[in-house]
């Protein structure tokens, strides 16, 4: 499947119908009293629209046939709280509740593990973005979301961030033609910068140390001698190894942590 191309099994993507603003205004009118084949016809002139929004999950490797089908359920509760008393464009109300309705599936359907009290929030949010979004045509702030759950803006935060899709880091994010970047190039690793960090440090601690002090930890700690081996090697006592040793250390500890 191409990066930008949505196929659908059963649905002749070429042949769907698009309508003007015009025909929208008349056709809602109509659903207003009753006409089913009104709604219908609303429903096939926005399936381009569901369309075009897939192509967001399209690298997602989800079944895009799924995601179809959930796409229409969110339009098809767009029609039926849409008003043309709103003052906005149907496209411009419906597109937030269909994006909703398809993050929801994947959420719910994700291999990541995310807590039930989290899980719990998000479908309150969810919901309550949904009243909101039908009353005012618009989405509501996280601090309006904080006020009527009752809990602080930052769990409201993290709740919607666990509805976001993961990414790869191995995915690609910019390509000229030449070598691909991807996103795990653009990550900063900080273990390894601490590690470099730590590493430069204990060189130039271990460098201010004299001869004797550094021949003994390198006999205790990297070769593996004891200390009564060494001892006998330099031909002084194991008690004098043993506070050379720990003079030693400590002056390891207090030059890196300057």
């Amino acid at each position: 499947m191409a990066r930008h191309k949505v196929e659908i099994s059963g649905v002749n993507t070429a042949n769907i119908k698009t309508l003007s603003f015009e025909e929208m205004e008349s056709l809602f009118k109509k659903v207003k009293e009753g006409d089913e084949k009104a709604r219908e016809e609303i429903v096939n002139g926005n399936l381009k629209l569901v369309l075009a929004l897939l192509k967001d999950f399209n690298k997602k490797n989800e079944n895009m046939d799924d995601l179809f089908q959930i796409g229409c359920i969110g339009l098809l509760k767009a029609i039926d709280n849409f008003d043309l008393s709103y003052g906005v464009k149907f496209s411009t109300y419906c597109v937030p509740m269909i994006q909703g309705e398809v993050r929801r599936y994947l959420r719910d359907n994700s291999s990541i593990h995310i807590s039930r009290s989290v899980k719990d929030l998000s479908y309150k949010i969810m919901k309550l973005k949904d009243e909101y979004l039908i009353s005012n045509c618009k989405e509501p702030s996280t601090k309006y979301l904080s006020e009527q759950l009752e809990v602080d803006e930052s769990d409201i935060i993290n709740a919607l961030e666990s509805m976001k899709d993961p990414v790869s880091i191995f995915e690609a994010i910019y390509n000229d033609g030449g070598d691909t970047i991807y996103l795990c190039d653009q990550i900063e690793d900080k273990k390894i910068n601490s590690d470099l960090d730590t590493r430069i440090a204990l060189e130039n601690a271990i460098h201010d140390l004299d001869e004797r002090e550094r021949y003994i930890l390198d006999q205790r700690f990297v070769i593996g001698k004891t200390q009564m081996e060494i001892a006998d090697e330099l031909g002084i006592s194991q008690a004098q190894i043993s506070r050379i040793e720990k003079s030693s250390i400590s002056k390891l500890k207090n030059n890196i942590t300057k």
